[in-house]
Protein backbone atom coordinates (compact mmCIF):
# COMPACT_ATOMS: atom_id res chain seq x y z
CA UNK A 1 0.00 0.00 0.00
CA UNK A 2 1.52 3.76 -1.20
CA UNK A 3 1.78 5.91 1.70
CA UNK A 4 -0.59 8.70 2.25
CA UNK A 5 0.39 12.59 1.19
CA UNK A 6 0.06 15.30 3.85
CA UNK A 7 0.76 19.07 4.49
CA UNK A 8 2.55 20.51 6.45
CA UNK A 9 1.94 24.13 7.11
CA UNK A 10 5.05 25.80 8.67
CA UNK A 11 3.82 29.10 10.63
CA UNK A 12 5.46 30.38 13.56
CA UNK A 13 6.91 27.15 14.39
CA UNK A 14 9.85 27.46 12.12
CA UNK A 15 12.43 24.17 13.64
CA UNK A 16 12.34 20.58 13.51
CA UNK A 17 13.03 19.83 17.18
CA UNK A 18 9.66 19.83 19.27
CA UNK A 19 7.50 20.64 16.22
CA UNK A 20 4.46 18.60 16.93
CA UNK A 21 2.78 18.69 13.88
CA UNK A 22 5.98 17.70 12.03
CA UNK A 23 6.30 14.92 14.21
CA UNK A 24 2.91 13.50 13.42
CA UNK A 25 3.19 14.33 9.80
CA UNK A 26 5.37 12.49 9.58
CA UNK A 27 4.19 9.77 10.93
CA UNK A 28 1.37 10.00 8.75
CA UNK A 29 3.14 9.91 5.11
CA UNK A 30 4.89 11.39 3.04
CA UNK A 31 5.35 15.08 3.56
CA UNK A 32 5.01 18.20 1.38
CA UNK A 33 6.96 21.60 3.53
CA UNK A 34 4.83 24.42 3.06
CA UNK A 35 5.26 27.89 4.32
CA UNK A 36 2.73 30.50 3.07
CA UNK A 37 3.41 34.22 3.37
CA UNK A 38 0.15 35.38 4.49
CA UNK A 39 -0.40 38.93 2.22
CA UNK A 40 -4.34 38.86 2.56
CA UNK A 41 -6.21 38.34 6.07
CA UNK A 42 -3.03 40.07 8.40
CA UNK A 43 -4.06 43.09 7.44
CA UNK A 44 -2.55 45.98 9.84
CA UNK A 45 -0.80 43.04 11.49
CA UNK A 46 1.48 42.26 9.19
CA UNK A 47 5.04 41.84 9.75
CA UNK A 48 7.08 44.98 10.22
CA UNK A 49 10.62 45.46 8.30
CA UNK A 50 12.79 44.27 10.68
CA UNK A 51 10.56 40.92 11.17
CA UNK A 52 10.47 40.67 7.67
CA UNK A 53 14.44 40.84 7.49
CA UNK A 54 14.66 37.81 10.24
CA UNK A 55 11.73 35.89 8.45
CA UNK A 56 14.21 36.12 4.98
CA UNK A 57 16.93 34.14 7.06
CA UNK A 58 14.68 31.99 9.33
CA UNK A 59 13.16 30.59 6.04
CA UNK A 60 16.72 30.03 4.52
CA UNK A 61 17.38 28.27 7.75
CA UNK A 62 14.64 25.78 7.60
CA UNK A 63 15.06 25.35 3.99
CA UNK A 64 18.32 23.86 4.44
CA UNK A 65 17.09 21.64 7.84
CA UNK A 66 14.67 20.44 5.22
CA UNK A 67 17.16 19.49 2.58
CA UNK A 68 15.97 22.02 0.21
CA UNK A 69 12.09 20.48 0.41
CA UNK A 70 10.14 23.33 1.57
CA UNK A 71 7.70 24.79 -0.65
CA UNK A 72 7.41 29.02 -0.13
CA UNK A 73 4.41 30.84 -1.35
CA UNK A 74 2.41 33.97 -0.65
CA UNK A 75 -0.91 34.72 -0.99
CA UNK A 76 -4.45 33.13 1.25
CA UNK A 77 -4.02 30.08 2.94
CA UNK A 78 -7.83 29.54 2.40
CA UNK A 79 -7.33 29.72 -1.04
CA UNK A 80 -3.65 28.03 -1.76
CA UNK A 81 -3.88 25.18 0.77
CA UNK A 82 -7.24 23.31 -0.82
CA UNK A 83 -5.30 24.31 -3.95
CA UNK A 84 -2.23 22.21 -2.68
CA UNK A 85 -4.38 19.35 -1.50
CA UNK A 86 -5.34 19.00 -5.12
CA UNK A 87 -2.22 19.26 -6.66
CA UNK A 88 -0.41 17.01 -4.17
CA UNK A 89 -3.37 15.13 -3.61
CA UNK A 90 -3.04 15.42 -0.02
CA UNK A 91 -5.41 13.95 2.80
CA UNK A 92 -4.21 15.15 5.59
CA UNK A 93 -2.86 18.80 6.70
CA UNK A 94 -0.95 19.56 9.94
CA UNK A 95 -0.05 22.79 11.32
CA UNK A 96 1.02 23.88 14.52
CA UNK A 97 -1.46 26.48 16.24
CA UNK A 98 -0.91 30.74 16.52
CA UNK A 99 -3.31 32.60 18.83
CA UNK A 100 -3.46 35.97 17.62
CA UNK A 101 -7.59 36.63 16.73
CA UNK A 102 -6.90 37.05 13.00
CA UNK A 103 -5.15 33.71 12.74
CA UNK A 104 -7.63 32.08 14.99
CA UNK A 105 -10.63 33.50 12.52
CA UNK A 106 -8.33 32.11 9.41
CA UNK A 107 -7.78 28.92 10.87
CA UNK A 108 -11.39 27.94 12.00
CA UNK A 109 -12.67 29.00 8.07
CA UNK A 110 -10.17 26.90 7.24
CA UNK A 111 -10.62 23.90 9.21
CA UNK A 112 -14.46 24.09 8.04
CA UNK A 113 -13.30 24.32 4.04
CA UNK A 114 -10.96 20.92 5.07
CA UNK A 115 -13.63 19.26 6.71
CA UNK A 116 -16.36 20.13 3.70
CA UNK A 117 -14.05 18.10 1.45
CA UNK A 118 -13.04 15.32 3.11
CA UNK A 119 -9.58 16.15 4.18
CA UNK A 120 -8.36 15.70 8.05
CA UNK A 121 -7.22 18.82 9.39
CA UNK A 122 -5.01 18.72 13.11
CA UNK A 123 -3.60 21.52 14.74
CA UNK A 124 -1.19 21.11 17.89
CA UNK A 125 0.11 23.34 20.44
CA UNK A 126 4.24 24.36 19.61
CA UNK A 127 4.25 27.67 20.85
CA UNK A 128 3.23 28.04 24.23
CA UNK A 129 3.65 26.24 27.77
CA UNK A 130 -0.13 26.18 28.48
CA UNK A 131 -2.87 26.81 26.49
CA UNK A 132 -4.88 30.06 27.02
CA UNK A 133 -8.30 28.11 27.73
CA UNK A 134 -7.18 25.24 30.13
CA UNK A 135 -5.76 28.53 33.23
CA UNK A 136 -9.08 29.67 34.88
CA UNK A 137 -9.32 31.55 38.00
CA UNK A 138 -11.52 29.81 40.69
CA UNK A 139 -14.32 31.60 39.27
CA UNK A 140 -13.51 29.87 36.05
CA UNK A 141 -12.85 33.18 34.33
CA UNK A 142 -9.57 34.76 32.83
CA UNK A 143 -6.88 35.94 34.80
CA UNK A 144 -6.64 39.77 34.60
CA UNK A 145 -3.83 39.91 37.41
CA UNK A 146 0.00 38.13 36.51
CA UNK A 147 0.65 36.69 39.48
CA UNK A 148 -1.91 34.41 40.57
CA UNK A 149 -2.39 33.45 36.82
CA UNK A 150 1.01 32.34 36.95
CA UNK A 151 1.84 30.70 40.82
CA UNK A 152 -2.25 29.89 40.91
CA UNK A 153 -2.99 29.17 37.47
CA UNK A 154 0.42 27.96 35.48
CA UNK A 155 2.44 26.46 38.26
CA UNK A 156 -0.57 24.29 40.07
CA UNK A 157 -1.67 23.28 36.59
CA UNK A 158 -0.25 20.29 35.14
CA UNK A 159 3.58 20.47 34.24
CA UNK A 160 3.97 21.81 30.33
CA UNK A 161 4.45 18.71 28.32
CA UNK A 162 8.00 17.66 27.57
CA UNK A 163 9.82 18.27 24.49
CA UNK A 164 10.29 16.19 21.71
CA UNK A 165 13.29 15.48 18.97
CA UNK A 166 13.41 15.95 15.74
CA UNK A 167 11.60 13.08 13.47
CA UNK A 168 13.67 10.45 12.80
CA UNK A 169 12.15 8.99 9.84
CA UNK A 170 10.38 10.98 7.01
CA UNK A 171 10.05 11.18 3.50
CA UNK A 172 9.53 14.75 2.00
CA UNK A 173 7.99 15.72 -1.28
CA UNK A 174 9.13 18.25 -3.33
CA UNK A 175 7.37 19.57 -6.42
CA UNK A 176 9.36 22.52 -7.77
CA UNK A 177 6.43 23.64 -9.92
CA UNK A 178 4.66 24.67 -6.90
CA UNK A 179 7.96 26.56 -4.74
CA UNK A 180 7.76 29.99 -5.43
CA UNK A 181 11.37 30.45 -3.20
CA UNK A 182 11.95 32.48 -0.25
CA UNK A 183 13.69 35.43 -2.54
CA UNK A 184 9.93 35.97 -3.74
CA UNK A 185 8.46 37.22 -0.81
CA UNK A 186 10.75 40.13 -1.01
CA UNK A 187 11.31 40.36 2.45
CA UNK A 188 14.81 42.56 2.33
CA UNK A 189 14.24 46.18 1.57
CA UNK A 190 16.21 47.77 -1.02
CA UNK A 191 18.09 49.57 1.17
CA UNK A 192 21.00 47.93 3.17
CA UNK A 193 20.10 48.97 6.74
CA UNK A 194 20.46 45.97 8.26
CA UNK A 195 23.64 45.28 8.22
CA UNK A 196 24.13 45.69 12.11
CA UNK A 197 21.49 43.70 12.53
CA UNK A 198 23.40 40.25 10.27
CA UNK A 199 26.96 41.26 13.61
CA UNK A 200 24.64 40.48 16.27
CA UNK A 201 21.43 38.03 15.28
CA UNK A 202 21.67 34.27 13.40
CA UNK A 203 18.14 33.72 12.86
CA UNK A 204 17.44 30.22 12.15
CA UNK A 205 16.85 26.57 14.99
CA UNK A 206 20.81 26.68 15.07
CA UNK A 207 21.02 30.23 16.23
CA UNK A 208 18.22 29.58 18.59
CA UNK A 209 19.85 26.86 20.71
CA UNK A 210 23.66 28.92 20.43
CA UNK A 211 21.22 31.55 21.97
CA UNK A 212 20.30 29.53 25.02
CA UNK A 213 23.82 27.26 25.54
CA UNK A 214 25.25 30.23 25.76
CA UNK A 215 22.55 31.93 28.07
CA UNK A 216 22.75 28.82 30.44
CA UNK A 217 26.12 28.60 30.96
CA UNK A 218 26.54 31.50 32.38
CA UNK A 219 24.32 34.41 32.61
CA UNK A 220 21.42 32.78 33.98
CA UNK A 221 23.32 32.07 37.46
CA UNK A 222 23.32 35.81 38.36
CA UNK A 223 20.06 36.40 35.73
CA UNK A 224 17.66 37.85 38.34
CA UNK A 225 19.73 40.90 39.75
CA UNK A 226 22.00 41.67 36.07
CA UNK A 227 19.02 41.43 33.77
CA UNK A 228 18.03 45.11 34.84
CA UNK A 229 21.77 46.50 33.68
CA UNK A 230 21.18 47.09 29.57
CA UNK A 231 25.00 47.24 29.58
CA UNK A 232 25.49 43.43 30.38
CA UNK A 233 24.45 40.52 28.31
CA UNK A 234 22.67 39.17 31.54
CA UNK A 235 19.12 38.24 29.36
CA UNK A 236 18.55 35.13 27.21
CA UNK A 237 18.26 37.44 24.15
CA UNK A 238 15.93 34.25 22.99
CA UNK A 239 12.37 36.74 22.62
CA UNK A 240 12.83 36.59 18.50
CA UNK A 241 13.61 32.87 18.20
CA UNK A 242 10.81 32.55 19.92
CA UNK A 243 8.53 34.78 18.32
CA UNK A 244 9.46 32.75 14.83
CA UNK A 245 9.48 29.37 17.08
CA UNK A 246 12.58 28.49 16.08
CA UNK A 247 12.83 27.44 19.36
CA UNK A 248 9.65 26.39 21.75
CA UNK A 249 9.50 27.36 25.15
CA UNK A 250 8.85 23.71 26.33
CA UNK A 251 12.60 23.63 25.15
CA UNK A 252 13.43 26.54 26.85
CA UNK A 253 11.36 25.93 29.80
CA UNK A 254 13.02 22.48 30.54
CA UNK A 255 16.77 23.22 29.66
CA UNK A 256 16.44 26.04 32.51
CA UNK A 257 15.58 23.65 34.64
CA UNK A 258 17.62 20.98 33.89
CA UNK A 259 20.27 23.39 34.93
CA UNK A 260 18.89 23.68 37.99
CA UNK A 261 18.87 19.83 38.46
CA UNK A 262 14.91 20.18 38.46
CA UNK A 263 14.66 22.47 41.56
CA UNK A 264 12.96 25.97 41.20
CA UNK A 265 13.75 26.80 44.63
CA UNK A 266 17.22 28.96 42.86
CA UNK A 267 16.10 32.57 42.88
CA UNK A 268 17.61 33.24 39.60
CA UNK A 269 15.96 30.07 37.72
CA UNK A 270 12.43 31.53 39.44
CA UNK A 271 12.57 34.67 37.88
CA UNK A 272 13.70 33.82 34.44
CA UNK A 273 10.81 30.89 34.35
CA UNK A 274 8.39 34.00 35.18
CA UNK A 275 9.79 35.94 32.28
CA UNK A 276 8.63 33.40 30.12
CA UNK A 277 5.28 33.35 32.47
CA UNK A 278 5.06 36.91 31.10
CA UNK A 279 5.39 35.79 27.80
CA UNK A 280 2.76 33.57 27.81
CA UNK A 281 0.55 36.12 29.54
CA UNK A 282 0.56 38.18 27.15
CA UNK A 283 -0.64 35.71 24.74
CA UNK A 284 -3.16 34.46 27.07
CA UNK A 285 -4.54 38.10 27.52
CA UNK A 286 -4.55 38.60 24.08
CA UNK A 287 -6.71 35.45 23.21
CA UNK A 288 -9.48 36.00 25.85
CA UNK A 289 -9.46 39.95 25.18
CA UNK A 290 -8.75 40.17 20.99
CA UNK A 291 -9.00 44.02 20.98
CA UNK A 292 -6.11 44.33 23.42
CA UNK A 293 -4.39 46.07 20.43
CA UNK A 294 -6.81 48.26 19.14
CA UNK A 295 -8.66 48.93 22.52
CA UNK A 296 -7.94 50.05 25.58
CA UNK A 297 -8.13 47.17 28.48
CA UNK A 298 -9.10 50.33 30.88
CA UNK A 299 -11.99 52.41 28.77
CA UNK A 300 -11.23 55.23 31.22
CA UNK A 301 -8.27 56.20 28.98
CA UNK A 302 -10.59 56.69 26.12
CA UNK A 303 -11.21 60.28 27.52
CA UNK A 304 -7.17 61.21 28.17
CA UNK A 305 -5.92 63.75 26.62
CA UNK A 306 -2.75 62.97 24.50
CA UNK A 307 -0.56 65.54 23.08
CA UNK A 308 0.41 63.86 20.15
CA UNK A 309 3.15 66.37 18.80
CA UNK A 310 4.42 64.82 15.52
CA UNK A 311 7.80 66.71 15.94
CA UNK A 312 8.18 65.09 19.61
CA UNK A 313 7.64 61.25 17.83
CA UNK A 314 10.00 61.87 15.28
CA UNK A 315 12.53 63.14 18.03
CA UNK A 316 11.65 59.63 19.64
CA UNK A 317 12.24 57.47 16.89
CA UNK A 318 15.67 59.19 16.03
CA UNK A 319 16.62 58.56 19.78
CA UNK A 320 17.13 62.36 19.36
CA UNK A 321 15.09 63.73 22.67
CA UNK A 322 17.95 65.05 24.51
CA UNK A 323 17.52 62.17 27.39
CA UNK A 324 20.26 60.30 27.15
CA UNK A 325 19.06 56.76 28.24
CA UNK A 326 15.86 57.15 26.17
CA UNK A 327 17.51 57.77 23.16
CA UNK A 328 20.50 55.38 24.05
CA UNK A 329 17.69 53.05 23.75
CA UNK A 330 16.18 54.44 20.75
CA UNK A 331 19.59 53.81 18.82
CA UNK A 332 19.80 50.47 20.21
CA UNK A 333 16.45 49.65 18.59
CA UNK A 334 17.29 51.19 15.36
CA UNK A 335 20.53 49.58 15.22
CA UNK A 336 20.07 46.46 16.21
CA UNK A 337 16.39 45.57 15.79
CA UNK A 338 16.34 45.21 20.13
CA UNK A 339 16.00 46.91 23.04
CA UNK A 340 17.08 46.06 26.40
CA UNK A 341 13.87 45.23 28.29
CA UNK A 342 14.29 47.85 31.55
CA UNK A 343 15.06 50.76 28.81
CA UNK A 344 11.96 49.66 26.75
CA UNK A 345 9.77 50.42 29.90
CA UNK A 346 11.69 53.60 30.77
CA UNK A 347 10.94 54.66 27.13
CA UNK A 348 7.53 53.83 26.61
CA UNK A 349 6.83 56.02 30.44
CA UNK A 350 8.90 58.98 28.17
CA UNK A 351 6.84 58.83 25.41
CA UNK A 352 3.15 57.95 27.05
CA UNK A 353 3.65 60.01 30.37
CA UNK A 354 6.29 62.88 29.24
CA UNK A 355 5.06 63.63 25.79
CA UNK A 356 1.85 62.27 26.62
CA UNK A 357 2.07 60.24 23.19
CA UNK A 358 -0.45 57.54 22.33
CA UNK A 359 1.05 54.26 23.12
CA UNK A 360 -0.19 53.52 19.46
CA UNK A 361 2.57 55.24 18.29
CA UNK A 362 5.32 53.61 20.24
CA UNK A 363 3.92 50.24 19.77
CA UNK A 364 3.44 50.98 15.88
CA UNK A 365 7.27 52.16 15.61
CA UNK A 366 8.19 49.21 18.06
CA UNK A 367 6.35 46.78 15.42
CA UNK A 368 8.59 47.67 12.61
CA UNK A 369 11.63 47.92 13.83
CA UNK A 370 11.82 45.15 16.45
CA UNK A 371 13.18 41.73 15.56
CA UNK A 372 10.84 40.19 18.14
CA UNK A 373 7.87 41.98 17.31
CA UNK A 374 5.05 39.95 18.55
CA UNK A 375 1.19 41.07 18.53
CA UNK A 376 0.62 39.80 22.34
CA UNK A 377 3.64 41.13 23.82
CA UNK A 378 3.96 44.15 22.12
CA UNK A 379 0.06 45.67 22.81
CA UNK A 380 -0.17 43.93 26.01
CA UNK A 381 3.40 45.46 27.20
CA UNK A 382 2.43 49.31 25.85
CA UNK A 383 -0.57 49.05 27.28
CA UNK A 384 0.87 47.76 31.13
CA UNK A 385 3.32 50.87 30.57
CA UNK A 386 0.95 53.37 29.07
CA UNK A 387 -1.39 52.14 32.50
CA UNK A 388 -4.21 51.29 30.27
CA UNK A 389 -3.53 47.53 30.46
CA UNK A 390 -4.31 44.20 32.74
CA UNK A 391 -2.11 44.38 35.64
CA UNK A 392 -0.87 47.39 34.24
CA UNK A 393 1.49 49.67 36.27
CA UNK A 394 -0.58 52.64 37.70
CA UNK A 395 -0.36 55.70 35.47
CA UNK A 396 1.08 57.47 37.93
CA UNK A 397 3.94 55.32 38.53
CA UNK A 398 6.66 57.13 35.99
CA UNK A 399 9.80 56.49 34.96
CA UNK A 400 12.32 59.05 35.86
CA UNK A 401 14.93 58.24 32.98
CA UNK A 402 17.46 60.07 35.43
CA UNK A 403 17.40 57.87 38.42
CA UNK A 404 16.51 54.89 35.87
CA UNK A 405 20.09 55.41 34.21
CA UNK A 406 21.60 56.26 37.17
CA UNK A 407 20.61 53.02 39.10
CA UNK A 408 20.97 50.56 36.23
CA UNK A 409 23.74 52.44 33.94
CA UNK A 410 25.79 53.90 36.75
CA UNK A 411 29.03 54.04 34.87
CA UNK A 412 27.27 55.48 31.75
CA UNK A 413 28.49 52.34 29.50
CA UNK A 414 25.13 51.96 27.61
CA UNK A 415 24.59 55.52 27.33
CA UNK A 416 28.26 55.91 26.05
CA UNK A 417 28.23 52.69 23.32
CA UNK A 418 24.43 54.60 21.55
CA UNK A 419 25.44 58.05 22.37
CA UNK A 420 29.24 58.66 21.55
CA UNK A 421 28.78 62.41 21.55
CA UNK A 422 28.27 62.00 25.40
CA UNK A 423 31.14 59.65 26.15
CA UNK A 424 33.79 62.54 27.42
CA UNK A 425 31.18 63.93 29.39
CA UNK A 426 31.99 63.09 33.79
CA UNK A 427 29.27 60.05 35.08
CA UNK A 428 28.11 62.34 37.24
CA UNK A 429 26.62 64.57 34.22
CA UNK A 430 26.07 61.38 31.71
CA UNK A 431 22.62 61.14 32.03
CA UNK A 432 21.33 64.42 32.51
CA UNK A 433 24.02 66.52 30.43
CA UNK A 434 21.39 70.03 31.21
CA UNK A 435 22.72 70.20 34.79
CA UNK A 436 26.65 70.21 33.74
CA UNK A 437 28.33 73.64 33.94
CA UNK A 438 29.11 75.11 31.02
CA UNK A 439 33.16 74.45 31.01
CA UNK A 440 32.63 70.82 32.05
CA UNK A 441 30.20 70.65 28.85
CA UNK A 442 33.23 72.65 26.80
CA UNK A 443 35.94 70.43 27.95
CA UNK A 444 33.71 67.69 26.73
CA UNK A 445 33.63 69.37 23.10
CA UNK A 446 29.58 69.62 23.40
CA UNK A 447 26.91 72.53 22.42
CA UNK A 448 23.85 71.22 23.51
CA UNK A 449 21.30 72.14 20.68
CA UNK A 450 24.25 71.20 18.42
CA UNK A 451 26.27 68.01 19.45
CA UNK A 452 23.31 66.75 21.55
CA UNK A 453 20.00 67.83 21.45
CA UNK A 454 18.17 69.95 24.54
CA UNK A 455 16.12 67.93 26.83
CA UNK A 456 12.43 68.17 24.83
CA UNK A 457 10.77 68.51 27.72
CA UNK A 458 11.31 69.42 30.99
CA UNK A 459 11.07 65.88 33.08
CA UNK A 460 9.64 66.98 36.21
CA UNK A 461 6.53 69.68 34.37
CA UNK A 462 6.21 67.03 31.95
CA UNK A 463 5.35 64.69 34.78
CA UNK A 464 3.15 66.94 36.41
CA UNK A 465 0.99 67.85 33.54
CA UNK A 466 0.77 64.12 32.52
CA UNK A 467 -0.71 63.72 36.07
CA UNK A 468 -3.25 66.57 36.05
CA UNK A 469 -4.34 64.83 32.79
CA UNK A 470 -5.07 61.59 34.83
CA UNK A 471 -6.78 63.41 37.66
CA UNK A 472 -9.41 64.40 34.61
CA UNK A 473 -10.18 60.80 33.69
CA UNK A 474 -9.37 58.52 36.56
CA UNK A 475 -12.58 58.59 37.95
CA UNK A 476 -14.44 58.51 34.49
Amino acid sequence: MSKQTCIMWFRQDLRLRDNPALIEACKAGKVVPVYIYDNKNAKEAEMGAASKWWLHHSLHSLNDSLDGNLHVLSGDPLVLIPELVKKTQAQHVFWNRCYEPWQIDRDSKLKTQLKEQNITASSFNASLLWEPWKIKNGAGLAYKVFTPYYRKGCLKAPSPRGPEQAPRHYEYHYIASIDESVISLNLLPEIDWYSSMENRWHPGEQGAANKLSHFLDEPVGYYKKARDVPSMSATSNLSPHLHFGEISPNQVWYAALEKFNGSMDNADLDCFLSELGWREFSHYLLYHFPTLPKENFNSKFNQYNWRNQSADLTAWQKGQTGVPIVDAGMRELWQTGYMHNRVRMVVGSYLVKNLRTHWHQGEAWFWDCLLDADLAANSASWQWVAGSGADASPFFRIFNPVLQGEKFDKEGEYVKTYCPELSALPNKYIHKPWDAPQEVLEEAGIVLGKDYPAPLVDLKESRKQALEAYEAVKNA
